[in-house]
C-alpha cells in the first residue's frame, strides 16, 4: 500500500480576537436575538418560576432583600403555627408582617425561611399568664395565626413537625 500524507482538516478553531465569518456570525446573531427575547419574555425575577418552590437555605440578610408582591386574596389561608419562643410572639400585633424561620435543633445547618412576609392575622391566648422560662420543646411556645398562600401553609405545617419555628418582624 502506498504511503499517504496525513490528513489535516481545515477546521477553524475559535480564537478570541478573530472576527467571525459567514455561518459563525449568523449563529452568534441568532443566539443574541434568542437571549434578548428570553430576557423580555421572562418575569422580572430573571427566571421562570419552578412548578414546585424548593425550600432554600437563606440567611436573615437574604430574606430581608427586595419587596415581595402579595399573592391574590383568593389564594390566602389562615395558618396556625406554634412559635418556639412565646416572649417573641408577645412583641407582635395583628397586622404585623413577619418571616418564619425553621431550625432543626440537632442539625448544624442554618435556619431556613419557610414563610416570607406573612401577615399576622391573630394571636390566640395573648392575655394568658406567661409561662415559666426553661428549655424549649416542640409543645411549648405561643400560637400565632398567619395569613399565607395555600402552598406556604403546607410548608409551614411540614416544618413545624420536626423543627423549631421562630419569627422576625419587618
Amino acid at each position: 500500500m502506498p504511503e499517504f500524507e496525513p490528513i489535516r482538516p481545515r477546521a477553524r478553531r475559535f480564537r478570541p480576537g478573530l472576527p467571525l465569518r459567514g455561518r459563525a456570525r449568523a449563529v452568534t446573531a441568532a443566539l443574541v436575538v434568542a437571549g434578548a427575547a428570553l430576557a423580555v419574555a421572562l418575569p422580572a425575577g430573571g427566571a421562570a418560576p419552578p412548578a414546585e418552590q424548593p425550600t432554600a437555605t437563606v440567611t436573615v440578610a437574604d430574606a430581608r432583600e427586595g419587596p415581595a408582591e402579595p399573592p391574590p386574596p383568593d389564594e390566602l389561608v389562615a395558618a396556625p403555627v406554634r412559635i418556639a419562643d412565646a416572649e417573641v410572639v408577645r412583641l407582635l400585633a395583628p397586622g404585623d408582617v413577619v418571616d418564619v424561620l425553621a431550625a432543626d435543633p440537632g442539625a448544624a445547618e442554618p435556619a431556613r425561611v419557610v414563610a416570607h412576609r406573612a401577615e399576622v392575622a391573630d394571636i390566640p391566648g395573648r392575655d394568658e399568664a406567661p409561662r415559666k422560662p426553661g428549655p424549649l420543646t416542640t409543645t411549648e411556645g405561643a400560637l400565632l395565626v398567619l395569613t399565607v398562600p395555600r402552598a406556604t401553609a403546607a410548608e409551614l405545617a411540614g416544618a413545624a413537625a420536626g423543627s423549631l419555628l421562630a419569627v422576625f418582624r419587618w
